[in-house]
């Protein structure tokens, strides 16, 4: 196929707010001289996926192909694609493209992009069309490399010595991610969202310090992954939870250091003032307030669930503690935490399913009846 072909792509879509998916042909945009197209392997169900297809939002537009935690192999790369061949094993995760100049942009946070990212599905692609996701064969992603260059006015013109204060410097990020030979493509999918969505925050607000304390709530997708993060940075992790069910697993296969039902009140209040960090990933209404006086002074909760956040001042400023929010994250510590996971062995717990049950699938993550990820076998079964 020539590097500026498109052709039919086959996947399942919603038509309306049923959510209720069914097969669907559409025509992909063309691979442009700076794209990588990509024969998509796997999938990983998100709940973004539910919302999106059910227009919990109120924004969605059909016919929608949700999706954005795929793995797959490069199929064709454009002419001025330098940094992917075909055959490579490659990533793509909440989004396709963004600004390219925004200060995010220009910082690898391009899921912060000023103008908003491109979403790999429902978002408008350069060409203005709607995006469609992963629920399909294949995809087209924009490369996006940035050299670093110069500029003659950062040359002094009486010295010709460079002047470092006014240099600015670009660096190689993409919207797709090499994903190690080691690691397997039906484990790396739910990395592109459900992992960097807790590895991120955990990175910026210096979670990875051997020996520190790190609480987490909620032990579902991204929770499990919070885990297993937590432990290859050597902290001490506690797992809050509703369930008791929870326990087992927290503690004999995830590694947890320990587990605390959030109901109990003796056992919450024995743990005041013992956490550094919180990392909230379950969704619901929580009482906020008495995970926050879990936290030592300056100790961070960090919220990537989608809970109604309610609390008392009075439980931050004493102890200056802090509330912040993440969402993804960008291009350079995305394919960090690929590579990290690759060396440490950090694999999610998937349930492989093929694409014709992913309805079902669906209605089984709304209930949280998944351990822990459901990863549709699309080459496999996309017919």
């Amino acid at each position: 196929m020539s590097a500026t072909a498109n052709g039919e792509c086959l996947g399942w879509a919603a038509r309306d707010p049923s959510g209720f998916l069914s097969t669907y042909e559409f025509n992909r945009r063309s691979v442009g001289s700076d794209d990588v197209s990509i024969s998509i392997m796997y999938c990983g169900i998100c709940y973004a996926d539910v919302a999106w297809t059910r227009n919990k939002l109120g924004t969605s537009k059909y016919p929608l192909v949700p999706g954005h935690e795929i793995s797959g192999i490069v199929r064709v790369v454009g002419t001025n694609v330098q940094r992917f061949k075909v055959g490579d094993r490659v990533g793509v995760g909440t989004y396709v493209d963004s600004c390219r100049e925004c200060e995010y942009s220009d910082d690898h946070l391009e899921n912060y992009c000023s103008k908003g990212p491109v979403f790999t599905f429902d978002g408008v692609d350069s060409d203005g069309t709607i995006t469609k996701g992963g629920y399909s064969s294949y995809i087209v992603v924009h490369e996006r490399w940035w050299l670093t260059c110069l500029s003659l006015k950062n040359v002094d013109i009486l010295t010709g010595k460079l002047n470092l204060n006014l240099v600015r410097f670009y660096s190689f990020s993409r919207y797709c991610y090499n994903i190690p030979e080691n690691y397997p493509l039906e484990l790396a999918a739910p990395l592109l969202c459900a992992g960097i969505t807790v590895c991120s925050p955990m990175m910026r607000h210096n979670m990875n310090q051997a020996g520190k304390s790190l609480g987490i709530i909620g032990l579902g997708g991204l929770g499990h992954l919070a885990v297993k993060f937590g432990k290859a940075f050597g902290l001490k992790v506690t797992v809050f939870s509703t369930s008791i069910s929870k326990k087992e697993e927290s503690l004999n296969v995830l590694g947890a250091d320990h587990f605390v039902i959030s109901s109990d009140q003796e056992a919450m209040a024995a743990l005041t003032k013992s956490l550094d960090f919180i990392i909230n990933t379950a969704s619901g209404d929580i009482s906020f307030d008495s995970y926050l006086q879990l936290l030592k002074t300056t100790g961070v909760l960090v919220l990537v669930g989608s809970s109604e956040v309610k609390f008392s001042p009075m439980h931050l400023a004493p102890a200056a503690r802090s509330v912040t929010g993440s969402l993804t994250g960008g291009t350079k510590e995305t394919q960090e935490m690929l590579n990290f996971c690759a060396t440490n062995k950090i694999y999610p717990d998937n349930e492989l399913i093929p694409i014709q049950y992913v309805n079902d699938a669906l209605e089984r993550l709304i209930k949280k009846d998944v351990t822990y990820r459901f990863v549709i076998d699309v080459a496999n079964s996309l017919k």
